[in-house]
C-alpha cells in the first residue's frame, strides 16, 4: 500500500477511537506522508521516533506490534520472563503496562515497576530476576515529542544484530498492526516490583568506591532533567556521604521537560539551571543526567569559572582516575582491558596504553561493549576495567550491561574529592593527561535530514563519500575504514575489515594522528560527523578542527 492507502486504512479501522480518527483527519498532507510513508524503524537500537498516529510513529499500535513480535520470538525459543521499566515521557507507563499485558496473554511472566526507573536499573533488573529479556520504554535524551522502545537480552544487554534480526523476522510477519488484541491472561504473570531491587542496585553502585575515606566536604549541584535518575543518583550520592543539592525545578518528573531548554547533556541548554544552582551554593562539581539516567554531563569549578566537559573528556578523566588509583592502591588486574567505540576520541586509548592497559573498540552502541563483557567472562582472555562512549555514557562495573550514570556520578564525585585533597581540580588532571599523551580536541556535528525524503538524502551523502573519499586540505589520509562494505583502504591496498558487524560508518585516519568518522544516526533523522583532532597544544588542535569542520560540511552539503 502507498501512504494514502495506509492512511485510509487507519482512518476507517474499527480499532481506532473516534477521537483518534478525528486526529487523523486533521493532519496536513505533509504530516500524513511522513506518518504513513513507512513503518517506524525497528533496528539494533530498538525503536525510537515521534509520538503520534500512523505506522511511522510511536503509538500503542506500533508498540504492540513490536511486543507481539518479541513475544512470538520468546515463545519460539522457549523463553518465559521479561523485565520492564520506563522513564518520564508521555505514554511511557501506558506503553509499559500494555506490553506486560500482551506478554502475559502469551504466557510470558513480566517483572514491571510501578513508577519510573533509569535504564541501567532495567538492565540490572533483568539480571536480578534472571529474566530472558527486558523492555525499556524511553527515548533517552530526545525532545519531549519522542518516545522509544529498547529490547534487552538475558544478560541485561541491548540486543546485538543477530538477535534483533530474529525478532524483526517475527515482527515482519504481523500484517495488521491495528488488529493485535490482548487476550485473557493470568494476572499472576505480571509481578509489580517492590523496593528490593532498588536496594540491591544502590548497594552494588556504592560498592564501586575505590577511596572510601576521601574528604567529601564540598558541594555538588545535580539535575536529573525531569527524568528517572533522580532517586538513584541522589540516594546513592547521599548514602556515600556527598553533599549534593538538586535543581528543584528539574527534579519533578515532567514529560514536557518544562523547566529545561533541552534534556540532552550534549547541548549547552541542559546546563543553564544547574549552573545557576552551582553558583548559588558554590558547588565544585555539577552533574547532569539525561531523562533515562544512562548518560552524565559534568561541569567543574576551575579558578572561579565553571567548565563543562564533553563526553570524551569525562570518559578520559574517569579512566585516568581509575587506572592511576589501581596503581596507587596496588590493585592488580590480570590482562586488563578498556572498551570504547570507533567514534570515541583516541585519548582514551592513549591513556590506557600509558598505564599498560589494552583497548578494544566496538561499533557505536553500548550493546557491543556489553557483549564484549559477556565474551571475556567466558574466555577469561581479558578483564574489563572500564568502558565508555563519546556520547556521555560509561560503565564502571559490569553488574549492569548498559551505560550507567549512577555509577559514573559516584566515581566522578570520588575523583573530584580525591584530587581536591591534593590541591587539584579535575581540569588540572585533564591537562596533565594531555601533557602525557598529546592534546586532543574532540567534537561532532550533525546534518538533520527530517521527513520522507530525509532517508534518501542521507543515502546520497554516504554514497558520495564512498565514491569521492574525503581529502582534507593539507593532510594526508593514511587509512579509510568502511564498516558497511567491511573494507580497509591503506597504502593503495584493500583489505578485509574484520571483527565488527556491518554498520554504515566511514572512518578516515589522517597523518597527524587525527580522525574523522561519519555515520547516519541510528535513532534520529540526521548524519553525524565525529572529529578527534590531535596537535601540540589545545589551541592548535581547536584551530585545526575548525578548518576540518568547514571542509567536511562543504563536502557533505
Amino acid at each position: 500500500m502507498d501512504y494514502i492507502e495506509k492512511y485510509n486504512y487507519w482512518v476507517n479501522h474499527p480499532a481506532l477511537s473516534e477521537e483518534e480518527k478525528e486526529t487523523l483527519k486533521s493532519m496536513s498532507e505533509t504530516e500524513i506522508k511522513d506518518a504513513f510513508y513507512t513503518d517506524v524503524a525497528f533496528g539494533t537500537a530498538g525503536m525510537r521516533g515521534l509520538m503520534g498516529l500512523g505506522p511511522n510513529r510511536l503509538n500503542i499500535y506500533t508498540i504492540r506490534k513490536a511486543t507481539l513480535g518479541f513475544a512470538n520470538y520468546l515463545n519460539k525459543t522457549g523463553k518465559t520472563s521479561v523485565a520492564i521499566a520506563y522513564d518520564n515521557r508521555f505514554n511511557s507507563r501506558e506503553f509499559a503496562f500494555d506490553s506486560a499485558a500482551l506478554l502475559a496473554s502469551h504466557g510470558i511472566k513480566t517483572y514491571i515497576y510501578d513508577t519510573l526507573r533509569p535504564t541501567p536499573e532495567l538492565s540490572y533488573t533483568v539480571r536480578y530476576f534472571h529474566c530472558d529479556g527486558g523492555i525499556m520504554i524511553t527515548a533517552s535524551h530526545n525532545p519531549k515529542e519522542y518516545n522509544g522502545y529498547k529490547l534487552y537480552d538475558e544478560n541485561g544487554c541491548q540486543l546485538i544484530p543477530e538477535l534483533v534480526d530474529a525478532i524483526i523476522e517475527e515482527v515482519n510477519k504481523i500484517d495488521d498492526v491495528l488488529g493485535i488484541k490482548i487476550g485473557d491472561y493470568d494476572e499472576s504473570l505480571i509481578h509489580v516490583i517492590g523496593k528490593e531491587v532498588d536496594d540491591a542496585y544502590y548497594a552494588d553502585c556504592l560498592s564501586i568506591a575505590l577511596r572510601k575515606d576521601v574528604d567529601k566536604n564540598f558541594k555538588i549541584a545535580f539535575s536529573p532533567e525531569h527524568g528517572a535518575s533522580y532517586h538513584a543518583v541522589m540516594d546513592t550520592l547521599k548514602a556515600a556521604g556527598y553533599d549534593v543539592v538538586e535543581v528543584a525545578s528539574q527534579s519533578v518528573f515532567d514529560p514536557a521537560f518544562g523547566a529545561t531548554k533541552t534534556p540532552n547533556p550534549e547541548e549547552p541548554g541542559a546546563y543553564e539551571e544547574v549552573l545557576k544552582l552551582a553558583k548559588e551554593i558554590n558547588a565544585e562539581l555539577l552533574l547532569v543526567c539525561d531523562p533515562d539516567g544512562d548518560r552524565m554531563g559534568v561541569g567543574i569549578l576551575h579558578h572561579g569559572e565553571y567548565v563543562i566537559l564533553n563526553g570524551n573528556q569525562t570518559g578520559a578523566l574517569l579512566l585516568e582516575y581509575i587506572l592511576s588509583t589501581y596503581e596507587d592502591l596496588g590493585i592488580e588486574v590480570e590482562n586488563p582491558c578498556m572498551f570504547n567505540t570507533i567514534v570515541t576520541s583516541d585519548i582514551g586509548e592513549a591513556i590506557a596504553r600509558y598505564h599498560g592497559v589494552d583497548n578494544e573498540r566496538t561499533l557505536t552502541g553500548f550493546k557491543y561493549i556489553g557483549n564484549k563483557v559477556k565474551k571475556y567472562e567466558k574466555t577469561h582472555e581479558k578483564n574489563y576495567v572500564f568502558g565508555y562512549e563519546e556520547s556521555y555514557g560509561s560503565l564502571i562495573k559490569p553488574f549492569v550491561r548498559d551505560k550507567d550514570a549512577t555509577q559514573a556520578c559516584l566515581m566522578l564525585a570520588e575523583a573530584c574529592a580525591y584530587y581536591r585533597s591534593i590541591g587539584k581540580t579535575l581540569l588540572d588532571v585533564m591537562y596533565e593527561a594531555y601533557d602525557k599523551v598529546g592534546y586532543y580536541y574532540d567534537t561532532q556535528f550533525s546534518i538533520s535530514l527530517p521527513g520522507a525524503d530525509g532517508s534518501e538524502k542521507l543515502q546520497k551523502i554516504m554514497g558520495k563519500l564512498r565514491n569521492e573519499p574525503l581529502q582534507v586540505p593539507g593532510r594526508e589520509t593514511l587509512k579509510i575504514e568502511d564498516y558497511k562494505l567491511q573494507k580497509t583502504y591503506e597504502n593503495n591496498e584493500v583489505h578485509e575489515l574484520t571483527g565488527h558487524d556491518v554498520s554504515d560508518v566511514l572512518k578516515y585516519y589522517l597523518d597527524d594522528g587525527s580522525f574523522i568518522a561519519i555515520r547516519p544516526s541510528g535513532t534520529e533523522p540526521k548524519c553525524k560527523c565525529y572529529l578527534s583532532v590531535k596537535d601540540t597544544s589545545m589551541d592548535a588542535a581547536k584551530a585545526k578542527c575548525a578548518d576540518f569542520i568547514t571542509y567536511v560540511k562543504e563536502v557533505m552539503q
